[in-house]
């Protein structure tokens, strides 16, 4: 209750907090890590999410990638979705830049979003450019089947494969969220993916604070104001409880 009282604290006096989240956020709702001991990749190969291999043959990814879809889709916001979005609502929190893929500060109801490795929730055609909402192309990608559009084409999921760039436009906006805070807060990320592990670096070029919150060394530890090796949902609750205790 200390850390969570002190994490409180911090962020209330910061002028904009900008946040930065990674698979350590979305760990406690089931979600596993891609990296990690037990994660993803000691399951698949990375090869099933590169974007040269995908063109080459989508079927390769969703016959491999079904199972891993569905549990992201199944999973429930945790308690670190509802503070940032409790800290949002408050109009502490200037933008949440996220490399998660699965929705979740949205469902939990963040408003301010970026999603830097792109999301589920969306696709398009890679033949026509056309637009599809998750609901249109789901169901034949978690029975391992290749959606197509109605020109023929395949429909891509917008998240970012190996060999392709990060959006522009959110990257743009987490650099520039990150330079105009005095206080980025690093929540679940080990800050070894770059383009977003140097999104910290703006805040401090800036004069700002940075306070990271993760299990586990990052090489930014050094430059921290406060580093709290926690699990972020135990911290998370404990805020959650004293924000609504204040009212």
């Amino acid at each position: 209750m200390r850390e969570a009282r002190e994490l409180l604290e911090t962020t209330a006096r910061a002028r904009r907090v900008f946040v930065l989240t990674g698979a350590g956020v979305s760990i406690p709702s089931g979600i596993p890590d891609f990296r990690g001991k037990g994660g993803v990749y000691e399951r698949l190969s990375p090869e099933v999410f590169d974007i040269e291999t995908f063109l080459r043959d989508p079927s390769f990814f969703y016959r491999q990638a079904g199972p891993l879809l569905r549990v992201i889709l199944e999973a429930k916001p945790n308690p670190a979705h509802f503070f940032l979005a409790e800290l949002e609502r408050r109009g502490r929190i200037s933008l949440v830049a996220t490399q998660n893929i699965d929705g979740l500060h949205q469902r939990a109801g963040s408003k301010r979003v970026v999603e830097l490795h792109g999301t589920l929730e969306r696709a398009h055609c890679l033949k026509c450019g056309r637009e599809f909402s998750r609901e249109d192309y789901i169901q034949e990608a978690l029975q391992g089947k290749v959606p197509l559009c109605p020109c023929g084409g395949v429909i891509k999921p917008d998240v970012v494969f190996f060999g392709e760039p990060l959006p522009v436009m959110a990257l743009y906006r987490a650099i520039e969220a990150a330079s105009d805070s005095d206080l980025c807060l690093v929540m679940g990320s080990s800050l070894m993916v770059s383009p977003a592990s140097t999104l910290p670096q703006y805040t401090l070029a800036y004069g700002g604070k940075l306070v990271i919150i993760n299990l586990g060394e990052t090489p930014l530890d050094h430059l921290a104001h406060r580093k709290y090796e926690v699990p972020v949902e135990e911290i998370s609750s404990a805020a959650l409880s004293l924000l609504r205790a204040e009212g």
